[in-house]
């Protein structure tokens, strides 16, 4: 996107704008995926059991297959969540400053490797065990 769009449209596109449709079409289509197989592993007799009570099709995805698809779905979002949070190293590579690449500049400067990266392990580990935390809860509001 950063380095091969601009040739094709013609236009340079700024790094931050470039860095957010990878991860917005990179993550779309994991989370498309996982949509659509969280809707289609509710039961089809549920929508033939809806169908039969006189619903149409949009109420009984509304009503009855939307609501079982997202009890399955809850642990696949916030998962590709982490996952995203994870994947926004990778926009160093086109100089976006992270918390890895703002890792990489403090290193640099004062040398202290191993204290840089363990408190960065850290602010990572705070962050997806909040994340954890958040997904359990969300699970078992829904349920």
């Amino acid at each position: 996107i950063y380095i091969g769009l601009p040739g094709v449209i013609g236009t340079k596109i700024p790094a931050f704008t470039a860095g957010l449709i990878t991860l917005i079409l990179n993550e779309g289509a994991y989370t498309g995926a996982f949509v659509r197989g969280g809707f289609e592993a509710v039961d089809k007799g549920q929508m033939e059991a809806a169908r039969s009570l006189g619903f149409t099709y949009n109420r009984s995805m509304r009503k009855v297959i939307m609501p079982q698809g997202l009890k399955i779905m809850v642990p696949s979002f916030i998962n590709q969540f982490v996952i995203t949070l994870k994947d926004t190293s990778i926009l160093s590579a086109i100089g976006i400053l992270e918390l890895t690449q703002t890792g990489t500049l403090i290193v640099a400067r004062n040398s202290q490797g191993f204290r840089v990266w363990a408190i960065i392990a850290i602010i990572y580990l705070i962050i997806i065990t909040l994340l954890t935390w958040l997904s359990n809860w969300a699970q078992k509001k829904i349920q």
